[in-house]
């Protein structure tokens, strides 16, 4: 008799211990998603980088003209090789103080009627010099503008369309000014460039 109640209590311990360690044995796994949630977490706080915007013209100098004092016009030029022209654009201080201008400006057509950009801006001819031009109130500067003609090129590849003048942003600055010309046929192609200009200079 108390062998047999030596053997029940020895297998209810076996059963005992076989169900802590089953409970064990499921309980294990529960960690491994805590690490991987921590790891995760980390991943959303790498923000992409912002990506820099810039301006085709030069960098801004002391003294600078600001754009809302400056007024452009169309001068007649130097004349121009076969299939172009050559005009001078002439930018004027009408500030209440002397200002500077140093560089070459960003000119492209524009047209419409509202102000959209017709095919690709301006060349810079850097061969030419560009000093710092120092304007006193109703001084001007002025570059030379060289216009290629745009039936030079076949209609399909230029998608020619007259231009209400020129979108014309001075040196250093990333605001524009309005020039208007209605003389001139621009090409609506961005891969067709008509538009070389120099630097400043004073006039």
């Amino acid at each position: 008799m108390t062998g047999n109640w030596t053997l029940r209590i020895a297998g209810t311990a076996g059963v005992a211990l076989a169900v802590a360690l089953a409970v064990t044995g499921c309980a294990t796994p529960s960690s491994a998603p805590t690490t991987g949630s921590a790891s995760a977490s980390t991943t959303p706080s790498s923000s992409p980088r912002p990506t820099g915007t810039g301006t085709a013209t030069a960098t801004p100098i002391d003294g600078q003209c600001d754009t809302a004092n400056l007024t452009g016009t169309i001068g007649k030029g130097g004349g121009g090789a076969a299939g172009s022209v050559e005009v001078t654009l002439v930018l004027t201080n009408n500030g209440s103080t002397q200002c500077s201008l140093q560089g070459w400006p960003g000119v492209s057509f524009v047209g419409d009627g509202n102000g959209t950009q017709l095919g690709k801006p301006a060349d810079f001819d850097r061969s030419t010099p560009h000093p710092t031009v120092v304007l006193q109130p109703g001084g001007s500067a002025q570059a030379p503008l060289r216009i290629t003609q745009a039936l030079n090129y076949p209609e399909a590849d230029c998608g020619p369309k007259p231009a209400d003048g020129f979108r014309v942003y001075p040196p250093g600055s990333t605001a524009s000014l309005f020039v208007k010309d209605a003389d001139f046929t621009a090409c609506t192609s961005d891969t067709i460039g008509l538009l070389q200009v120099g630097a400043l200079v004073g006039s």
